[in-house]
């Protein structure tokens, strides 16, 4: 993909974590969104290729970790990747939604399918993901490494729990963002804060999957019902 002629707009909405990319760099990408990297880069005068390459990078981690199966990693590995591919990559994602969904209330507060509500939501989400992926740092996979896997089905059964509550969660975010639908004539921060909504939640979803399902399954099986 040729990042630097394409408009500040299109990469925000397209590749998640852009627009915390663009917000270090003072790149408008709402209200100037029409303009290439190139050029914007080029009017504050700052280099626009390391910008690029660093969208590059977002795009490709995006990627890789989609294609992959997991089931046959080793317990190490699997965690390796949950710490590099979610822990890491919500506590990036997170802030950045939070700031964009104040503005977009702050600005488009009186309409009445803003999304009214959504900053506080997602900060509380914060909190609880935070204090979740800290447990599981901090007692749960060091228990892995030690070789005590099959002596942790009680932290995995309240992991399991909290797992459910983010699912709830979701919905809940759903419900505030008519299914993550922009609507017409949403603004370029409205459009990208929902594109980043949209792959925070499929990756909430796939960590959970890679924690319930692979993981933990090693371990403690669920029982079925």
């Amino acid at each position: 993909m040729d990042y630097l002629d394409q408009s500040l707009g299109q990469l925000a909405r397209r590749i998640p974590g852009a627009t915390r990319l663009f917000d270090q760099h003072h790149l408008d990408f709402c209200c100037a969104g029409n303009r290439t990297l190139r050029t914007a880069a080029q009017d504050l005068g700052i280099a626009a290729e390391p910008i690029a390459a660093e969208l590059q990078a977002l795009q490709q981690r995006t990627e890789a970790g989609a294609a992959q199966d997991w089931s046959a990693a080793t317990d190490t590995e699997l965690v390796d990747h949950i710490l590099a591919r979610y822990h890491a990559v919500h506590r990036e994602q997170l802030p950045e939604l939070i700031r964009l969904a104040r503005k977009v209330e702050q600005v488009h507060g009186e309409r009445a399918d803003c999304p009214h509500g959504l900053a506080d939501h997602l900060e509380a989400m914060a909190q609880e993901l935070e204090s979740h992926m800290r447990k599981e740092e901090a007692v749960l996979f060091p228990m892995f490494a030690r070789g005590q896997g099959r002596m942790a089905g009680m932290p995995i059964g309240v992991m399991r729990a909290e797992h459910d509550s983010h699912g709830a969660e979701l919905r809940r975010l759903a419900e505030l963002t008519n299914d993550i639908a922009a609507p017409q004539g949403a603004c370029t921060t409205w459009r990208a804060l929902y594109a980043g909504l949209r792959t925070f939640r499929e990756d909430l979803m796939a960590h959970i999957h890679t924690e319930n399902n692979i993981l933990f399954e090693r371990f403690a099986p669920a029982q079925v019902h």
